[in-house]
């Protein structure tokens, strides 16, 4: 079974930085797509940042040049460094993690962290 853990997060202040990382851990698991997505109450998850395994990126308009994202593909595991943060960045982060486990195709979801940026 796959297990997917978040971790980062937390409150800082407009104009700073946070960094989240994302691990699966499982027997027999390869990781491919992994993304990162935000929420805010009422409205919709929406993509943040997605990078396939060849590490080609994709962010969204919102985040171009203030955030990056990275993987590290022996650990299974994808970041996602955030600078210049805005009071509008603030959400729930959940990453998502996409692969092969034991011969069948997985995608799974972390249990969200919480990023506040105050003004």
């Amino acid at each position: 079974q796959v297990q997917v853990v978040e971790s980062g997060g937390g409150l800082v202040q407009a104009g700073g930085s946070l960094r989240l990382a994302c691990a699966a851990s499982g027997r027999m698991f390869s990781a491919d797509d992994m993304g990162w997505y935000r929420q805010v109450p009422d409205k919709q998850r929406e993509l943040v940042a997605s990078i396939t395994r060849g590490r080609s990126t994709n962010y969204a308009d919102s985040v171009k040049g203030r955030f990056s994202i990275s993987r590290d593909n022996a650990k299974n595991t994808v970041y996602l460094q955030m600078n210049s943060l805005k009071p509008e960045d603030t959400a729930v982060y959940y990453c998502n993690i996409q692969g092969i486990s034991w011969g069948a195709y997985v995608s799974k979801w972390g249990q969200g962290t919480q990023v506040t940026v105050s003004s």
